[in-house]
């Protein structure tokens, strides 16, 4: 699948982000989580429960990139941008309506998964079939 320069620019964001964030976690949980006024104390099985999702966050991460690079990964680095970008969001709101407001730290990491989310609807449109069929190439097919 070839992409568009705005796909490799949304595949870059993305994947830069989730890179990003995954392994700052892995690598150091307590600041990270601290930034958003969580301490966590030393318990080995919440920092594991912890590392696990950032180890997977990470590897998609990478995943994405790999798709602006490598041609053969551009169709799963779409999917799983789409997949990781939508998933969040809606687990945050999902806890937001059940467990009520979290601080301010999450909500702005709620802005900035939906702003990304949003992105990635909108250059993936087409391949996904959000935009009308006369304009939808057969990319995800190919």
């Amino acid at each position: 699948m070839t992409l568009t320069g705005f796909e490799k620019f949304t595949l870059g964001i993305a994947g830069i982000t989730a890179l990003s964030i995954g392994a700052y976690i892995l690598a150091a949980p307590h600041a990270f989580y601290a930034s958003y006024g969580i301490a966590l104390g030393n318990d080995a099985s919440l920092l594991s429960e912890l590392r696990a999702p950032a180890a997977g966050l990470a590897v998609s991460g990478g995943l994405m990139l790999a798709g602006i690079v490598r041609r053969a990964l551009a169709q799963v680095a779409v999917m799983l941008t789409l997949i990781v970008y939508t998933a969040f969001p809606a687990g945050r709101l999902l806890g937001l309506a059940l467990d009520g407001m979290p601080s301010g730290g999450i909500l702005g990491a709620l802005a900035v998964e939906v702003a990304i989310a949003a992105l990635c609807l909108f250059a993936f449109r087409r391949r996904i079939g959000l935009a009308p069929a006369s304009s939808t190439p057969r990319a995800l097919v190919q």
